[in-house]
């Protein structure tokens, strides 16, 4: 996880994001704390996280349930 940049998003459920393209890994900080990667995640998928007007309802609806995913902290 060194050197990526961690975005803070609005979000009831989501602290911060970040990304690592050369590999894939989607980061994703929730409010109670807890990190975790989800893998094979393409940037397009990351850029409109960033940008959809509900980060949480996008994450719900295209991320979690459809990228494997390891919990960090």
């Amino acid at each position: 996880m060194k050197n990526i940049e961690m975005v803070f998003v609005e979000s009831s459920n989501l602290l911060e994001v970040g990304y690592d393209e050369n590999n894939e890994l989607l980061y994703v900080r929730f409010k109670n704390n807890s990190l975790y990667f989800y893998k094979g995640v393409p940037k397009f998928q990351y850029e409109t996280l960033l940008n959809s007007q509900s980060v949480g309802r996008y994450f719900a609806n295209n991320i979690r349930n459809f990228y494997p995913y390891e919990k960090i902290e």
